[in-house]
């Protein structure tokens, strides 16, 4: 399939995971893609190895100026936007009492605030384009999580906003929408320490299906989605989860 020939496509937290896998997947699809991450050396290394125009940016989406800059220099290189899939973000685990201020400001600075930083830089772009918006959202945005009441309200906070989005600007031709995996391999989910406690098997909801699946099964969904095969999709959330909520 070639359904983004002649296309451009942003992808945030392109370095590493889901990100990473969509980069690839889009590219393979005829896009453009302009790959952003905190990590510039990650960014590059995934578009080296997708090639097809691909450019490499760092970005810290939870800053409102570099995401603006982000969107600028995606259009004055690539000439355009058509899709923004927005995947930046971090995961922690810490009890609830014990959450400093900090803590959950820097998580909401980059899972909420790089949301609506980037979403808001993008729409006048895609306007232009008719083009769609998929944000990164989460299991853990539809049911609560032992040890993640910060994550999960971000996340819950992305499923309100796009929606939101999606309900605003669909006479302008914009499609928002949100995947919401769980039980996805990646780096993000292999690094936070979890807590030694009772219950910990909590912390990790087991699949009905044959065990977690690695992040490309999330990007075909999100390519679909930003796709026309999706132009009759959104405001949606789409669990990627092999199960793990049903």
């Amino acid at each position: 399939m070639q359904r983004f020939e002649n296309r451009v496509a942003l992808v945030t937290g392109a370095g590493s995971g889901i990100g990473q896998a969509t980069a690839r997947r889009l590219a393979e699809e005829g896009a453009a893609v302009f790959c952003a991450d905190l990590d510039l050396d990650a960014a590059r290394a995934t578009a080296d190895s997708i090639g097809g125009g691909s450019v490499a940016h760092a970005c810290d989406v939870s800053d409102e100026a570099q995401a603006e800059a982000c969107v600028q220099a995606c259009v004055d290189q690539l000439g355009s936007l058509y899709a923004l899939v927005h995947m930046a973000g971090i995961l922690r685990f810490e009890r609830f009492h014990d959450t400093s201020a900090a803590s959950w400001s820097q998580l909401m600075g980059i899972n909420l605030n790089g949301t609506f930083f980037m979403n808001r830089a993008a729409i006048p772009h895609l306007k232009e384009s008719g083009g769609s918006i998929v944000n990164a959202s989460s299991t853990a945005g539809l049911a609560g999580l032992h040890w993640g009441a910060a994550y999960a309200a971000s996340k819950g906070a992305v499923l309100a906003l796009t929606r939101s989005i999606a309900v605003e600007y669909a006479k302008d031709g914009i499609r928002a929408n949100c995947v919401c995996p769980g039980d996805i391999q990646t780096p993000m989910t292999r690094a936070p320490a979890m807590p030694d406690m009772p219950g910990r098997e909590q912390l990790i909801r087991i699949s009905s299906l044959d065990g977690p699946k690695g992040p490309e099964v999330v990007a075909g969904v999100i390519a679909m989605l930003a796709s026309e095969d999706g132009r009759h999709i959104n405001g949606e959330d789409i669990r990627v989860d092999g199960g793990t909520l049903s």
